[in-house]
Order: C-alpha cells, then structure tokens, then sequence
C-alpha cells in the first residue's frame, strides 16, 4: 500500500474515533460514574480526593485523536468532526451538554491549532502533549462554565484529561518512528 493511501485510511480512522469521542463523553456524563447527583451529573475520580465529570476520559482522548486527524488530513477534517460529534450528541445528551460540549471544542481546536501545528512537523510527541494540555485547559473552563455554570470540577477535568494524554503518549511516539520509518508525511 502507498504511503498516501496509508496516511489517508488511518487519518479516516481516527476521524471516526475523533467524531465519536463527543457524544460518548457526553452519554457518560449522564450515565457512567462512581457517583451520580441527582441532577443527572455522574463523577468519577482522578486522584484520590478530586472528582470530575466522567466524559473527561473520553475528551482527553479525543485531544489526542484531534491532533492525529490533522496530521493525516488537515484541520478542515478536524473541525468537521467536532461539528458531526456535537450532532450526534444531541440524540443521546441535553441541548446544555451539547451546546457547552460543541462550542467548548470548537474553541480548545483553535487553541489547539496554535500550538500544534507550528511544533508537529519538529517534535510530534511534543506537539501533542503541549497542544493537548493548552486544548484541555480551554475545554475545561469553557465547557463546565457553560453546561454547570460552574468551575467547581476545572482541576479534576484537566487532571482526568491529563491521564488520557499522558496514557496515549507511547502511541504516538509508535506512529512517529513508523511514519519515519515508512516515508510517510503529514497531510
């Protein structure tokens, strides 16, 4: 298989899995968690003694994922996909996680594009990480402020997403070395 038809399948893939990190993460803020309040809000913990809303799990992965979609299709692709996921979240969360979850995206995508794309073609791993830890920080804020009204979680939420950056970090050290290895380039 040519290099650009290899970049193009997994930069399909991970478009996928981008797209559907949104509306999972917002079903399990109403439906996964170790304790669940009464208003529909279900928490998980991220070190002992810090709660946040159980989707951070899977948003710090979609940081990730946001990152690699750029890098095998470009930002359109990207951006796309945040407007697909909040789409399909509306079938399976309330209009006030959808409308945080969206608009919290949308702006941790910008912020994750000025830091990411100016590193990515040096320091890919270096990328991620910054550029994850700035998107993180932007989606906390934004999303709790709007969908809560509140920033009581914000630590818990950068904590959480956190974990899933730092977790996905072999990973992506794995596809920079075979990217390397098999000639393949960025989109």
């Amino acid at each position: 298989m040519n290099s650009d038809k290899r970049r193009q399948i997994e930069g399909f893939a991970f478009l996928a899995a981008f797209g559907l990190t949104i509306p999972i993460a917002n079903w399990m803020i109403g439906h996964v968690g170790s304790v669940c309040t009464g208003d529909g809000l279900c928490l998980i913990p991220v070190l002992p003694g810090l709660m946040a809303p159980s989707g951070v799990l899977m948003i710090g992965v979609a940081l990730v994922l946001r990152d690699l979609v750029q890098r095998r299709l470009g930002v359109g692709y990207s951006a796309a996909a945040v407007v697909a996921g909040a789409m399909l979240s509306a079938a399976v969360a309330p209009p006030s996680l959808v409308v945080a979850s969206g608009v919290a995206f949308l702006l941790s995508e910008f912020a994750d594009l000025a830091v990411y794309t100016p590193l990515a073609r040096r320091r890919l791993v270096t990328a991620v990480v910054v550029s994850s830890l700035v998107g993180l920080a932007v989606d906390s804020v934004i999303f709790l402020w709007l969908a809560f009204g509140s920033l009581d979680f914000v630590l818990g939420q950068i904590v959480g997403k956190a974990w899933m950056v730092l977790l996905s970090i072999p990973f992506v050290r794995y596809l920079r070395r075979r990217d390397e290895r098999l000639g393949l380039t960025p989109a």
